[in-house]
């Protein structure tokens, strides 16, 4: 394993518990949002935040940076435990929330200091003052918009420390703070901005990460409100706002009845029922998604409620079951029982050669198949049709706009979506610096595609935009944005919900990696001999199938036996 993936897969680690707690729900399609049970974050309420110290007198400093930085983990007060570590004037300018590194340990920081402790003790005089650097081995960061990255290697920064009244405190710092990978999930957490789809019928998440505190309503507000897609979604997605729309007020109040009252600039007067009911449902799901308590938005200018309905969406379908093959015949197993889809298990059982693969669309009326030959066919309406001979394929997926994505192993720029009448559709730019591609799986949304691709001799779990037309059909993918670093290829790749992965790695030691799309993740060591993975609309819903045809699901921190004599575990599009 490199240093790089040991690396990863630690931090993944750190954050696994958090992962399994953060699972997807349907989006009412009428009315007001009604209060649920949080989902990925605590609800508004009292921070949770790490003890921070004051600084001491007599600190030396080295001393005093070591406990600005270790202060300045704790957002509550707008940073005020760490402005104390500051002169007033830098207290004054200085702005935490412009990003985050996160390096491996506080302990691994080395300070050091133009000035021994000796100088800065007994020589130094109110005015003096003294240099400070800090190096840290950096893993990751978050920018000023909350977007995460991997960022792994050496970092530092400079602090200019003055003596004044006789202690020393902080008169230059750079902006934002440090904190490590071991912390980082329990002062920041990961909340899912809502973004339409091109067609205005879809919500597509976009993850970003803010200090766990009472405001996080306000930030998710500012974000959304005046804020942009990331750049390698934002070819997929529009936002409801427009952009001279803005709050009108740093603050989003919930009231006692559970509404939150959202302050807008007169811009919004000007708007059609349209938009404001689509700028309320945005909003909304993202507050709900964000495990805030409420239960609807109310847009208001000069004090005065704006009306502003909701609008229907599209909301993934539920999980009713595994789909298997099982003791000759394929389908949807629910309490023991399996029962077979209709247009779809005769064709597939009736392929004439041992099926290795099965996605079976949203709606249950078409399934794309790979057979041992490696030939990708589509089932349905009673009919088995080829739709993809090349050699070489990976496991298809398909998209809920009943398209079937296929692409060879050793040729990434040669993706093809296949719509029901079995005409290919080449899809431009497809991962453009990849030299091959082992798994691909389009989400439910139809909006990303997720793929594990080497590039100069590196394996990558990636994710991409995927651009349609107006009609729906997908022409190209967008920028691809990498997420996770890999050892090994992936036996199968998977959806769980709307802003994780599921990965079950090719290795000796089989793992799961659990990867937040926009974040880190979690890896775990895979059941005894797994050779398949299937998704689901949670975390909690992976299913993983050994070979000798037991399916396991996990049961608190472990995995347990769900079935047996399985032969195939088959998947759903979008999961």
């Amino acid at each position: 394993m490199t240093s790089t993936t040991r690396r990863t897969l630690r931090g993944l680690a750190i954050a696994a518990a958090a992962l399994l707690l953060c699972a997807c729900t349907g989006l009412p399609m009428t009315g007001d949002v009604q209060r649920g049970i949080p989902l990925g974050a605590p609800p508004e309420g009292q921070d949770f935040l790490p003890l921070a110290s004051d600084p001491v007198d007599g600190a030396g400093p080295e001393e005093i940076v070591e406990g600005f930085m270790e202060a300045a983990i704790t957002p509550a007060d707008n940073w005020d435990s760490a402005r104390r570590f500051l002169t007033p004037e830098l207290a004054s300018t200085w702005r935490p929330n412009t990003g985050v590194s996160i390096d491996v340990s506080a302990a691994t920081r080395s300070f050091t200091s133009n000035l021994d402790d000796d100088e800065a003790d007994d020589e130094a005089d109110d005015g003096d003052t003294a240099d400070v650097r800090v190096a840290f081995d950096q893993v990751a960061s978050v920018d000023a918009t909350g977007a995460y990255s991997e960022a792994f290697g050496a970092s530092n920064s400079a602090f200019v420390v003055v003596r004044t009244k006789g202690q020393w405190r902080i008169a230059e710092a750079p902006d934002g703070v440090v904190i490590d990978e071991s912390r980082f999930s329990r002062v920041y957490d990961d909340y899912a901005l809502q973004y339409f789809d091109q067609t205005w019928e879809r919500l597509v998440p976009d993850v970003r990460w803010f200090p766990r505190r009472v405001t996080v309503a306000t930030t998710i507000a500012q974000s959304l409100i005046g804020g942009a897609p990331s750049p390698w979604l934002d070819p997929a997605v529009q936002s409801a706002f427009p952009q001279e729309v803005q709050l009108a007020r740093d603050s989003v109040p919930i009231d006692q009845d559970q509404i939150a009252e959202v302050a807008l600039n007169r811009a919004a007067l000007s708007l059609e029922p349209t938009t404001l009911a689509r700028m309320r449902t945005q909003l909304q799901a993202t507050l709900v998604a964000a495990g805030v308590q409420i239960d609807q938005v109310r847009f208001t200018v000069d004090g005065r409620a704006l009306e502003a309905g909701v609008v229907e969406v599209v909301t993934d379908t539920a999980d009713a079951g595994s789909l298997v093959v099982k003791d000759g015949t394929f389908g949807m197993l629910v309490g023991g029982e399996i029962t077979p889809i209709p247009g779809v298990t005769d064709q597939i059982l009736n392929a004439g050669q041992p099926v290795t693969a099965i996605d079976v669309s949203a709606d249950s009326s078409h399934a794309a198949v790979q057979l041992i030959d490696g030939h990708v066919w589509l089932a349905g309406d009673g009919g088995f049709d080829e739709l993809d001979a090349r050699p070489s394929l990976v496991r298809p997926s398909m998209d809920p706009y009943d398209y079937t994505w296929s692409v060879p192993s050793n040729a990434p720029a040669s993706l093809q979506a296949i719509g029901s009448d079995v005409a290919p559709q080449a899809i431009a730019n497809a991962w453009p610096d990849a030299s091959a591609v082992s798994a691909i799986r389009v989400s439910a949304d139809g909006a990303r595609v997720a793929a594990v691709v080497v590039v100069g001799g590196e394996r990558w779990i990636v994710v991409s935009s995927v651009v349609r037309d107006e009609t729906g059909v997908p022409t190209e993918l967008g920028p691809t944005e990498p997420l996770a670093q890999l050892d090994g290829s992936a036996v199968g790749l998977v959806w769980l919900g709307a802003d994780r992965l599921g990965l079950l790695t090719d290795s000796a030691d089989r793992m799961v990696v659990t990867q937040v799309v926009g974040g880190p993740g979690g890896a775990e060591v895979a059941p005894t001999d797994a050779v398949s993975i299937a998704g689901s609309r949670a975390a909690t819903g992976l299913r993983v199938l050994a070979a000798d045809g037991a399916v396991f699901a996990r049961t608190g921190s472990a995995w347990s036996e769900s079935i047996t004599g399985v032969s195939l575990l088959a998947t759903r599009a979008g999961h």
